[in-house]
């Protein structure tokens, strides 16, 4: 059987795979007989809060005992630096109208718009290939098209799969269809399931359950937090200086309406009324069809006179020197954060944080020591919590140091990978259900 054509995308080999094909023109895969095959899937190859994530925690993997396999459904930036990083990586691809459908449009009839069912189904089957030729023991979902289509191709393949849940599953967030169905397959798809936050598993239950302790199983779900972290390498940022009246703040992140640029720009105008030499840098660009958003913003800068004072840097693969570079790191999300990555990324380079107060992000930022929470939506309250910064270098640069502690003991990447090791350990070691093969052999046999 060779490579499904799958709307306008291809594999550039048309061979079959195997353990000893080589993969898109790249090297043959080369799987290890003694440690444990973790195959990982995202839908997207872009750099994203999810995909860094992923990045981070395969590269910390203790490859002595687990052989990551990263499976990709686009090409893109994540692709070379995983290859970079030496992980074998596979690119798949999947018609780019369903890899770049954004969340909030999710659904029945955007599906049947884009025609999508035929090319997912063909898909699955040609993931579970895949998965059976690099001999997986697990498969480890990293977004929530891939824990949908992953999830179904891993049953398919009698492969055990545990589902990254990185998205909040909420009604503020995603439609309530797909909300409703996401929930009730988080019952019965995955083996295991892992979220970025305690915030981000409470969406998990059905509403009424939100509030209500995390529990350690969803229906057939078995269920963890773990954090995500950043390379415990990371060395601490050259202070700033607040005092000699040229602060600078910086916003990281994508641009999208969510992400809250146009409160931080509201914010921005009125702190410089007080200190005409703030500048302050928006550091991302737009993804997933969110360009007019991005002109809006820019268009709010211009109607503001803040041109000469927001600096709009587009996408950088340099962030953590960006964020040197700035005295204060601002988070704004106006809908609950599931986890917060730019967050830890600010405390770790030892700047403080004004983050929003929502979703996952209060379980990082300790509010009064290592930063200030602010409501979500509200540019007076983030202004006034800026000038609180400027006006005070010392508490800042306190706070900072603070931050980049608390980092270190609770947000490494090493800790990320070490906790997920042992949930690969607990799923891999349990008995498996009566309809999963549970040895390679049996499965490229099949």
């Amino acid at each position: 059987m060779g490579w499904f054509q799958l709307g306008t995308d291809r594999l550039t080999n048309g061979s079959e795979i195997d353990a000893q094909t080589p993969i898109d023109g790249r090297q043959p895969i080369e799987i290890s007989t003694e440690a444990r095959t973790i195959l990982y899937f995202d839908h997207t190859a872009e750099i994203s809060g999810g995909e860094i994530a992923l990045l981070h925690l395969v590269t910390a993997l203790d490859q002595t005992r687990f052989t990551p396999v990263v499976v990709l459904a686009a090409n893109g930036p994540l692709r070379e630096r995983l290859e970079s990083a030496h992980i074998k990586t596979i690119v798949l691809p999947l018609s780019s109208s369903i890899t770049q459908m954004r969340k909030d449009s999710l659904g029945y009839k955007s599906l049947l718009q884009v025609g999508a069912i035929a090319r997912i189904i063909a898909y699955v089957f040609l993931l579970r290939r895949v998965m059976r030729d690099t001999q997986a023991d697990l498969v480890h979902t990293n977004s929530l098209k891939a824990d949908i289509i992953g999830g179904v191709a891993a049953r398919l393949a009698n492969v055990r799969v545990l589902w990254h849940v990185r998205d909040r599953i909420s009604a503020e967030y995603l439609p309530r269809t797909v909300v409703w169905v996401f929930r009730r397959l988080c019952r019965c798809v995955p083996d295991v399931i892992v979220t970025n936050s305690h915030a981000t598993m409470r969406t998990l239950k059905p509403e009424r359950d939100e509030d209500a302790p995390t529990d350690s199983r969803l229906g057939r779900s078995e269920c963890h937090v773990v954090h995500d972290g950043v390379p415990m390498h990371v060395a601490p940022a050259t202070e700033g200086d607040l005092s000699d009246g040229s602060p600078h703040v910086g916003l990281v992140g994508r641009i999208s309406p969510w992400k809250g640029q146009h409160v931080f720009i509201e914010a921005a105008a009125s702190v410089c009324a007080r200190f005409p030499d703030a500048r302050f840098h928006i550091i991302g660009a737009p993804m997933f069809g969110e360009e007019d958003y991005a002109g809006a913003v820019r268009r709010q800068v211009t109607e503001l006179g803040m041109a000469d004072r927001i600096e709009f840097t587009g996408f950088r693969t340099d962030v953590p020197e960006l964020i040197d570079n700035l005295d204060i790191v601002v988070h704004a999300s106006t809908i609950g954060e599931p986890f917060g990555q730019v967050v830890i990324e600010g405390m770790v380079a030892g700047k403080p944080i004004i983050a929003t107060d929502g979703g996952g992000v209060p379980e990082i930022v300790a509010d009064g020591v290592t930063g200030l929470l602010v409501p979500m939506g509200s540019s007076s309250a983030l202004a006034e919590a800026i000038v609180s910064l400027i006006e005070r270098p010392d508490l800042a640069r306190e706070m900072g140091a603070a931050g980049r502690k608390r980092v270190l003991n609770h947000f490494t990447v090493e800790h990320t990978a070490r906790n997920i090791e042992t949930v690969y350990d607990s799923v891999l070691n349990s008995a498996p259900p009566v309809s999963m093969m549970t040895s390679k052999q049996s499965q490229t046999s099949s």
